[in-house]
């Protein structure tokens, strides 16, 4: 089968190629033939006629294929996107026979196949003289089967047997929420599709696995956390997906090993499968109401149901008894994932970055924080903090890693680590920055006149950090630490005591 690199993305062909027909019969397509396959020389007689019916059924699958490809370009595509989605599905079920079959030639079946989706599919658009091609990728990069899987701006994919952009209501909530994310929260968005690609072959294949749309899995981390995996809601939801710490006991999320794993993007992309899959088997596969619930309470939402039986979100009686943050919530979900499909209708340009993924193993002592100094931005908007943070939620972004720890960075983060930490200007540079520290307060304004105490307690509350708390009250972080014997990543847990020595009051 095919292999993962490192941290590729990975997932299954068979899912993948139910988002393919859908991109494809966007556009006009030109199909070459390819020649037939033909039963590998050398093959055992008896086993001929079996492998013969399994290529035969490639075959036709095949032409079936180009055929619904060119319905689509006639103008049917409605109709050509379901024969073409039948015919790729028939074409699996060839593999997946050539593979049980014992001296079947399945990689001659999968290199047809490839050849089908990769190079041998042109997709011209409508300007004059526009095409490109589809499904190219580097060759190590593993087959071409994957090579249109990474692009999340054209990706597309079914909710329940439909297409998500006919369950999108175009209604007035919905534009101006989409008015919205090209505006104000235009910046949140490009940030969030920015962060998500660097965590997309930890979250996707949760949702992929499930069925569920992959514009839905972005729209929700984009409004409930901005792609920031430490986000923490005044309420005390937390991660990615902004799970409650009850709710999060529900779907596997909490302490473990002295992790909240709600910062875990993997697991709160799996935990929101879960949840929703649940919301959608309670509320009739209703797309509104399981998202009214991720936000406004399931309890709320399913008693509205059962009140007002076969009523959807935006029916009044519904709606209106919905508090103000879930009717706006909805709305700004679905425009996300609109927008997430269709970029280029509104002028959005979503920066494109490689979201591979390795693991480095530190050769120094060196924090995310001394890191992101002297890596420098290398050919990103901002730097590499925020994508180490998201890809390392165990650790504080200052607390100092010992030589041979393993973190998960972009593969680009390699040869900038190599050429610019270990040695040079740079890593003294960095090396010395973080170990600045703020000058205190005179000595004449220490203790009351400054407001610090010899000591004081904290208890720690869910969704509490070290770092937060430490912020809160004016506090370094390493002296708390120090003063209670904390050691990174400062695993904090609800109900626990922490002295704040010499920390403003």
């Amino acid at each position: 089968g095919l292999g993962c690199k490192a941290f590729v993305p990975c997932g299954s062909s068979r899912m993948f190629l139910r988002f393919l027909p859908l991109v494809l019969a966007s556009a006009l397509l030109f199909v070459p033939a390819s020649p037939s396959v033909a039963a590998p020389a050398g093959a055992d007689p008896g086993a001929e006629a079996e492998h013969e019916g399994v290529y035969s059924a490639f075959e036709e699958a095949g032409k079936a294929y180009r055929e619904a490809i060119a319905q689509a370009a006639a103008g049917d595509r409605r109709g050509g996107r379901r024969a073409a989605q039948r015919a790729l599905e028939r074409m699996l079920d060839a593999v997946d026979a050539c593979a049980r079959a014992t001296g079947c030639d399945r990689e001659r079946l999968m290199a047809r196949f490839d050849a089908l989706m990769g190079g041998g599919v042109r997709v011209a658009g409508e300007e004059q003289g526009r095409e490109e091609t589809v499904g190219t990728m580097p060759a190590e990069a593993g087959s071409p089967v994957l090579a249109a899987f990474p692009e999340a701006g054209s990706t597309l994919t079914q909710l329940n047997g439909r297409d998500l952009r006919e369950l999108i209501v175009h209604n007035e909530a919905v534009r101006a929420a989409m008015a919205e994310w090209l505006t104000t929260l235009r910046p949140q968005l490009i940030n969030a599709h920015e962060q998500y690609q660097y965590l997309r072959f930890l979250m996707w294949p949760e949702y992929e696995r499930a069925g569920l749309p992959e514009a839905l899995l972005f729209a929700i981390m984009a409004r409930e956390s901005g792609g920031r995996v430490h986000a923490i809601s005044p309420a005390g939801a937390a991660g990615l997906m902004q799970f409650m710490p009850a709710t999060g006991r529900r779907f596997g999320l909490g302490w473990a090993e002295g992790f909240d794993t709600r910062f875990d993007p993997q697991l709160a992309a799996r935990a929101s499968v879960q949840y929703l899959n649940e919301r959608f088997a309670e509320l009739g596969h209703d797309l509104e109401l399981a998202l009214a619930a991720y936000n406004g309470g399931e309890g709320r939402v399913g008693r509205l149901a059962r009140q007002h039986p076969g009523k959807g979100f935006w029916d009044r009686n519904v709606y209106d008894a919905l508090p103000k943050e879930t009717r706006d919530y909805v709305p700004y979900i679905l425009a996300a994932a609109w927008l997430f499909l269709h970029p280029e209708d509104y002028g959005l340009e979503f920066p494109r970055v490689n979201g591979a993924a390795t693991l480095l193993a530190l050769r120094q002592p060196a924090s995310i924080n001394q890191l992101t100094i002297c890596l420098g931005n290398g050919g990103t908007r901002y730097g590499w903090f925020r994508a180490l943070r998201n890809l390392n939620p165990r650790w504080l972004p200052e607390a100092e890693l010992p030589a041979g720890t393993e973190l998960r960075v972009p593969v680009d983060v390699v040869p900038l680590y190599e050429r610019h930490c270990l040695e040079g200007e740079r890593a003294t540079q960095a090396l010395a920055l973080v170990q600045a520290r703020k000058p205190g307060p005179p000595p004449a304004l220490a203790g009351a006149a400054s407001g610090l105490r010899p000591s004081q307690r904290y208890t720690v509350r869910a969704g509490d950090t070290l770092s937060a708390i430490a912020r809160r009250h004016g506090c370094d972080v390493a002296a708390v630490a120090r003063a209670n014997g904390l050691r990174a990543p400062y695993a904090l847990r609800p109900g626990q005591h922490l002295r704040l020595d010499g920390c403003r009051a």
